[in-house]
Parts: structure tokens; C-alpha cells; sequence
């Protein structure tokens, strides 16, 4: 290979390599956050059901608002801009927690972080959690862990301004080969029904951490490092899904969500070990969902509507996560086995429509 066709490919991996670093720092800040958003809601007073709304609300703002970034980024080709704008909401929104005085504010802000997102990798989610946890062990308190990630937040933002003028036309690295006939089939509408389903069943961290404090299943400073060996199990997890999916994708698929179902009843039912060890398979789901669903996505849809069908496949996840998570945040207050059957039925549900999703196209 000649040294001119070995430039596109080595920028390419420049570029890449630079978004991991952004990326890194991102899940850090976020990903830290998010491992106490439930009980720093809880010390202001917000109720379960204020929790599960919260969290459900910034999912479908983070999910939702995709739709309409990726018709943006396809129509007008400015990925920079859009990208940009992300992860100055992201970031900024984070730090800004250690000033919310109520409940109110800190659930704005929570929504607001999760619209950065939409605008818009595991190393960094584990760290995160595990710097809460010991600015927690040490007696700092939720606003201090929330000013410390101002360090990271500003770094990702240093890091894409960076990226974006080392590499201002992205796209132009793109192949554009054809992936399957343009427009959306019947298996890109099954994928979304049981994709809908998994949202809907999946409760959100901040219910969990709302869970773990309230019923005192650990130490408040253990809580956050849940968190961390869940996001753990998650990269672990996505590293053999991904080989598994090369070689049976209808089994790995079938096979991940049937295993994260099951979270449930271990979180909210169990003792300090076995919830730990349903935030294991609550990590596996959520690789399973960031990286099982969108590969299904993403072998279906034409290059050029990549960014249009993932933003309507994520609104629909979205406004399923929301619905789910408000009901589980209502459930939490009358029954927790009530929560627990919502949750595992409704994320078996999806199972039959992957099958159907593989009937409608023959075998793989």
C-alpha cells in the first residue's frame, strides 16, 4: 500500500483516538454524576417518584432531542457545531450541580446534562463513579464531587475544540458503501418496538441509588462503586458481545437481554451481594442496549440516513425510558415487587420481537 492510501486511514485513527480521549473525560464527568444523582435528589428531599421522573425525563430529552440533531448533522453536514454545542451543555451542567440548593434545580440540571448528551467510553464511567465514592469515603460531601468534576468537564471540552481543528471535514473519512436498501423496513420497526420495551423495564441508576440509600443496602460511600463495577461489567461484557454478535447475532441478542431482565429482582429485592450482583447484569443490559441495539440499527440502515435513523430509533427508546421510569418511581412508593414484575415482564416482552424481527428476513 502506497503512502498516500495509508493517509486517509492513519488520520482516521487520529481522529478516533482523539474523540476516545474527549470521551473518556465525558463518561468520567457524567458517568460520575450519574452515580449520585438518586441520593443527592434524596438529601434535597425529592420523592421516589421524583426520581424515576427525573431520570426518565432527562432520557427522553438526552434520546429525543437525537431525532432532530441527526436530521440536522445528515441535512447540513455541520457534525462540528452540533457536536460541540453537546459537550458544552454536557459539561457544564454537571459542576453546576454543587449550586442546586432544591430539589427543583438539581432535577433541572440533571435534564439539562442529558440534553447535552443528546447533542452529542467505558474507562471513564468506571473512574467517575470511583472518585465519587471517595469523595464521599472521605467525608465531601455530593457538592464537592460535583465541583471536582469541573477537572474533566473542562478537559473533553478542551479535547473536541481540539479535534475539531485538527480535523474540521470528518465526513470526508467516510467510505459510503451501501449497507442494505435505503429507508427503514419491517426489521428496523421491530428492533424499535423491542428496543421500547428494554427502555421501559431498564430503571435508571438514580432509582437504583435512590433504592440502595433509602432501604440502606450499603453505605452511602459504597453506593457510587456499585455503580463503578456495574459500568465495569459493561465493558467487559461489550467486548465478548461484540464477538459473540459476529458469530450469532440473533443468540447474543436474545441471549444478553434475557440475562439483563433479570436485574431487577436482585437490586431491589436483594441483599448487599446480590444486588451486586444484579448491577453486574444491569451493566451487561446497558452494553447490551448501547451496543447490540445500535449494531442492529446500523446493519439495516443506508450511510446516508444513519444519523436520521438512529435519532428516531432513540426518540422512540427515549419516550419508552420515560414512561417506564415514571411508573417504576410511582411503583417504588406502593409495591417493590410490584416494580420488580413491571420490570422483568415488560423487558421480556422484547424477546419475541427480536425473534419476529429474524422470522421477517429469513435465517441468520
Amino acid at each position: 500500500m502506497s503512502k498516500r492510501q495509508a493517509t486517509p486511514a492513519r488520520v482516521a485513527l487520529n481522529l478516533v483516538l482523539l474523540i476516545g480521549v474527549a470521551n473518556l473525560f465525558a463518561d468520567l464527568t457524567y458517568e460520575g454524576a450519574r452515580s449520585i444523582n438518586g441520593q443527592f435528589l434524596a438529601s434535597l428531599g425529592g420523592s421516589a417518584l421524583v426520581v424515576g421522573f427525573t431520570a426518565g425525563a432527562g432520557e427522553l430529552l438526552g434520546y429525543g432531542l437525537r431525532s432532530i440533531t441527526g436530521l440536522i448533522s445528515d441535512r447540513t453536514g455541520r457534525y462540528w457545531l452540533v457536536t460541540i454545542t453537546g459537550y458544552a451543555v454536557n459539561m457544564a451542567a454537571v459542576p453546576a450541580m454543587a449550586l442546586a440548593g432544591n430539589w427543583p434545580l438539581a432535577a433541572a440540571l440533571i435534564m439539562t446534562e442529558r440534553t447535552g448528551r443528546a447533542i452529542l467510553d467505558q474507562a471513564g464511567a468506571t473512574i467517575g463513579p470511583l472518585i465519587m465514592a471517595l469523595v464521599l469515603f472521605v467525608k465531601g460531601g455530593y457538592r464537592h464531587g460535583y465541583a471536582l468534576l469541573a477537572i474533566p468537564a473542562i478537559v473533553t471540552v478542551a479535547t473536541i475544540l481540539a479535534a475539531r481543528r485538527l480535523f474540521p471535514r470528518p465526513s470526508d473519512l467516510e467510505a459510503g458503501q451501501m449497507l442494505d436498501r435505503p429507508g427503514f423496513g419491517r426489521r428496523y420497526w421491530y428492533y424499535l418496538a423491542a428496543a421500547g420495551c428494554i427502555g421501559a423495564g431498564f430503571a435508571d441508576f438514580a432509582l437504583i441509588g435512590y433504592h440502595f440509600q433509602k432501604a440502606s443496602i450499603v453505605s452511602p460511600s459504597l453506593i457510587p462503586v456499585y455503580y463503578a463495577v456495574a459500568m465495569g461489567a459493561g465493558a467487559i461484557g461489550a467486548l465478548a458481545l461484540g464477538g459473540l454478535y459476529d458469530i450469532n447475532r440473533t443468540r447474543t441478542v436474545l441471549g444478553t437481554f434475557l440475562a439483563a431482565a433479570f436485574f431487577a429482582p436482585l437490586v431491589f429485592l436483594g441483599g448487599p451481594l446480590i444486588a451486586l450482583g444484579g448491577m453486574v447484569l444491569w451493566g451487561i443490559g446497558l452494553a447490551g442496549q448501547e451496543s447490540l441495539l445500535r449494531s442492529l440499527v446500523a446493519s439495516i440502515v443506508d450511510a446516508s440516513r444513519r444519523a436520521t435513523a438512529f435519532g428516531l430509533f432513540d426518540t422512540g427508546f427515549g419516550i419508552a425510558w420515560f414512561i417506564g421510569s415514571v411508573a417504576m418511581g410511582y411503583l417504588y412508593g406502593i409495591s417493590i415487587p410490584a416494580l420488580v414484575i413491571f420490570s422483568v415482564l415488560i423487558e421480556l416482552i422484547a424477546l419475541p420481537l427480536f425473534a419476529f424481527a429474524r422470522l421477517s428476513t429469513g435465517n441468520e
